[in-house]
């Protein structure tokens, strides 16, 4: 029987990890890549599985190479992992972020109703398509009311999902994934900033961490956990959405002190810089796990201090390796 899995994104935090679960699981890997991009190969190397993945040169945004990959490799199971996924661009570039986060997920769905209707297909959704939602913690039937171009952006594909499983009976499912975080996330992202930076002034590297608003709420969890549950959704006999998150929200600000307290930097070097704050930001949000749990069996406990406590000892026993 033929076993492969597509994953779009795959040199980024989650296609890592997700690769090496399909690997594991005995999947042949193929993982698309941009063809006007250096990729970074770094989290594949890191796990030790780069010479296991296949790499395609493939753009999303291109139909007939992407149907050509897709008859070539013949998967059972194709997760779209591929975004621009920051908000904070997506206010810089709204233009980028909305044509790129919609019309992959539109060209991969139609691909999937033209080659072969069995493929099932994973979409990264997000949080971040409810936006300010005052009812919380939010679950699998709470209002979608994005408040930024990467939300809508989002909140689009989701829906692509849904109409493709419900018009044309597609296996199709969207991961409402909340902030999850390795070792292996993006120099750019927050909790990653965070903990380097406290390194670099721990070490006289740094003179201080400059952030925007820190009393904001959020729910984070581990990634290497949070991919499971995206194999998990495939496995099932119906196709549904899925929230995935920890339930616990944690402000920015517990998360910096805890970081500067763990590593024994002075807390007055954080610096609150207003030009960082983002317009429109969401204030609390956090989810509810109880159907993943239930129905997909997936165990998920850890607090997100425990997490912090893994990502500082990887962060300085990888720098002490150079």
């Amino acid at each position: 029987m033929n076993k492969t899995a597509i994953i779009t994104g795959v040199t980024g935090q989650d296609g890592a990890y997700l690769s090496r679960l399909l690997l594991e699981k005995g999947y042949r890997v193929v993982g698309l890549e941009r063809p006007d991009y250096q990729e970074n190969y770094y989290g594949l190397n890191y796990l030790n599985i780069f010479d296991k993945v296949i790499l395609e040169k493939c753009s999303l945004l291109d139909p007939i190479t992407l149907e050509g990959v897709i008859r070539k490799y013949k998967p059972i199971e194709i997760y779209n992992l591929a975004a621009q996924s920051s908000v904070g661009a997506s206010f810089e570039d709204p233009h980028e972020t909305v044509y790129f986060n919609i019309q992959s997920v539109l060209n991969l769905l139609e691909a999937i109703k033209k080659i072969n209707k069995n493929i099932k297909f994973y979409q990264a959704s997000s949080s971040e398509i409810f936006g300010n939602i005052k009812d919380l913690p939010i679950d699998e039937n709470s209002v979608i009311h994005p408040a930024s171009p990467y939300g809508v952006s989002k909140a689009t594909g989701h829906w692509l999902v849904s109409v493709y499983r419900e018009s044309f009976n597609i296996f199709a499912c969207s991961g409402i994934m909340f902030n999850h975080e390795s070792y292996l996330r993006g120099n750019n992202f927050f909790v990653k900033k965070v903990i380097r930076t406290a390194l670099q002034i721990k070490n006289g590297q740094a003179e201080d961490l400059s952030v925007g608003e820190i009393d904001l709420k959020r729910d984070f969890g581990f990634a290497p956990d949070y991919v499971r549950a995206m194999w998990l959704m495939l496995q099932q006999k119906t196709p549904k959405d899925y929230i995935i998150c920890s339930g616990q929200p944690i402000s920015l600000r517990q998360i910096i002190e805890y970081v500067f307290d763990q590593l024994h930097v002075d807390k007055n070097k954080i610096i609150i810089d207003e030009s960082l704050f983002r317009p429109n930001d969401i204030k609390n949000i956090y989810g509810d796990n109880q159907k993943s749990k239930k129905e997909l069996s997936w165990e998920y406990n850890k607090t997100f201090f425990d997490v912090l406590d893994i990502l500082i000892k990887e962060e300085i026993e990888n720098s002490r390796n150079g």
